[in-house]
């Protein structure tokens, strides 16, 4: 042990190959993850850019139909607040709610009422049951939507028999209104609702799918026929985008913190991972059985042990273990010399006495000796390993 104390220090924090070689395969599969996300995004985000909007000429915008509706002398203009559209909205005016299910609950009572006292026209696009029954009420979104895409009017509304055919599956309600117009049925639901106000003269129109409103379906079936008629019907057109950013999203009972704006999807994803880690972690955390005793191949001398106890130590800057090892060695020596006990060689109340009756030297400084601090350092390794071989041969002498 003394020899092995001057030894050059060697460091037990792992360098950076071996942190590299545990950790690259975590690392590839966590860039490959974030690659197929980032791909993914890119794919959902390219293909769906501008949806609904009419100043988008990609195939899922709107401005084709927004042109179509210019030149016939119909004014499109597009808000993105709940202010703007109420302000907006009038008797010769058409108000389209693109994604009726982003608005709040406050937002939904504020533009039904806003709605309703203007004698306007009402268009909602694929409104689902989180907002249907407050900005049309008495009306019911069916859970189940329809399984086609192109159905029949089959209804007496003159818009829609005049266009025929179109694409306006999605979504289907069922009517409490005795004067609606229920058209396009999918399974005996009606895709399309035309619902006259009790005053103002005003309607809503509630439909299942936003396909008839698509650059690349207008020319499909009879769309732009259907599109041009319900949302012609005014000479002017509001076309409400709703925005996250609107500060009256945030009223009174509505706000909603950050888990609340993630889809359940990526909640139950998140969740199915947490599983999974704990699986995995128990996995690699179970044990393999008690330990078992082995019988070596070859003897290994005593010496060769102890060095290579001695350089495990050395590279852990263990010199407390080290330290605590070479006390309790010695005084497990010590305690049958001076007639104690080895079950009570490592108390100092009947070791230190009998040691005392056998030396001259004081009780305090052997207290501090066998019991005492660790060394602070490699020299004081070194003198208290010197100090114990000599106590040690005073008391073989005596």
């Amino acid at each position: 042990m003394t020899a092995e104390a001057t030894l050059p220090t060697t460091s037990t924090a792992p360098t950076v190959r071996q942190v590299w070689t545990r950790a690259r395969g975590i690392t590839l599969a966590a860039v490959l993850i974030l690659a197929a996300a980032v791909a993914m995004a890119a794919v959902r985000s390219t293909d769906r850019h501008g949806e609904l909007d009419p100043r988008s000429a990609d195939p899922y915008g709107s401005r084709a139909v927004a042109q179509l509706l210019a030149d016939r002398g119909v004014s499109t203009r597009v808000v993105t607040t709940l202010g703007g559209a109420r302000d907006a909205v009038g008797p010769d005016t058409t108000l389209l709610v693109a994604v009726p299910d982003l608005l709040t609950e406050r937002q939904q009572t504020q533009l039904r009422k806003a709605s309703v006292a203007s004698g306007g026209r009402t268009v909602l696009v694929a409104a689902g049951s989180s907002s249907v029954e407050r900005l049309a009420p008495g009306v019911t979104a069916d859970p189940a939507t329809s399984s086609g895409t192109t159905l029949a009017p089959d209804c007496t509304l003159a818009e829609a028999r005049r266009a025929g055919s179109a694409d306006t599956g999605g979504i289907r309600y069922t009517t409490t209104h005795l004067n609606a117009d229920s058209c396009y049925p999918s399974a005996r639901l009606a895709t399309l609702l035309r619902i006259p106000e009790a005053s103002g003269g005003g309607d809503t129109i509630v439909l299942g799918a936003p396909d008839i409103l698509f650059n690349d379906r207008l020319d499909k079936q009879g769309n732009a026929s259907l599109a041009l008629q319900l949302l012609g019907s005014r000479p002017h057109l509001v076309w409400y985008l709703p925005a996250l950013s609107d500060t009256s999203a945030t009223g009174n009972g509505d706000q909603k913190n950050f888990l609340g704006l993630l889809p359940s999807g990526w909640l139950w994803g998140t969740l199915q991972l947490f599983i999974a880690a704990a699986l995995a972690a128990l996995w690699r955390a179970r044990r393999f059985g008690p330990l078992v005793p082995e019988r070596l191949p070859v003897a290994i001398r005593a010496s060769e042990t102890a060095e290579g106890r001695a350089r495990l130590y050395r590279r852990a800057n263990a010199r407390d273990r080290a330290a605590a090892a070479l006390r309790s060695a010695t005084r497990t020596r010590l305690a049958p010399l001076v007639g104690v006990p080895v079950t009570q060689a490592h108390s100092p109340e009947a070791l230190l006495p009998a040691l005392s009756a056998h030396l001259t030297g004081d009780q305090q400084a052997l207290h501090s000796l066998l019991f005492g601090q660790p060394p602070g350092d490699d020299a004081a390794l070194i003198a208290l390993t010197d100090q114990l071989d000599a106590l040690e041969r005073e008391v073989r002498r005596s």
